[in-house]
């Protein structure tokens, strides 16, 4: 969720530049939640985690993948979430 953004001109560098920040914690209650109810597990299906969608354009933008490229979205994604540096993000705990 964006808590505040900020717009200013950097004269150094000609160009203008916007600063945002976010809170992550409904995500990872969320996360928690789901958790402690059912593990991730919906029958045969399972829900590997949540993760917001300004943590996603991130991950996509340092890797310099395009979104419209799904695979390599999908392999960046992957990679990132059994990493172990996004644990309170994931609800269930197994491997894809």
């Amino acid at each position: 969720m964006k808590i505040d953004e900020k717009i200013h001109y950097d004269a150094v560098e000609d160009k203008y530049v916007i600063e945002r920040k976010f809170d992550n914690n409904p995500a990872i209650e969320y996360a928690k939640a789901n958790r402690e109810k059912n593990g991730g597990k919906f029958g045969e299906n399972r829900l590997i985690g949540t993760i917001p969608m300004h943590l996603i354009a991130e991950w996509l933008k340092e890797a310099g993948v395009d979104w419209t490229d799904r695979q390599a979205a999908q392999d960046v994604v992957k990679r990132k979430i059994l990493s172990g540096e996004f644990d309170k993000l994931r609800v269930w705990k197994g491997t894809y």
